[in-house]
């Protein structure tokens, strides 16, 4: 997995969800992320919380 900075947007459709609803989770999580892109480090703490998204978990495996 290559470490890039991301968008919320790509974030939320690597889980299948809005921008709303993950914007939803990490304030119930008390997650907070700086404004602008994600960075690799702030994407390691969200998928530390809710888990590696399905196709990370693709990336993985070697087919």
């Amino acid at each position: 997995m290559t470490e890039q900075v991301k968008t919320r947007q790509q974030i939320a459709d690597e889980y299948g969800v809005s921008r709303k609803t993950l914007y939803n989770w990490l304030k119930r999580e008390g997650i907070a992320i700086k404004n602008g892109l994600v960075t690799p480090k702030e994407q390691r703490i969200i998928y530390e919380k809710f888990g590696a998204p399905q196709n990370h978990l693709y990336e993985q495996l070697d087919f």
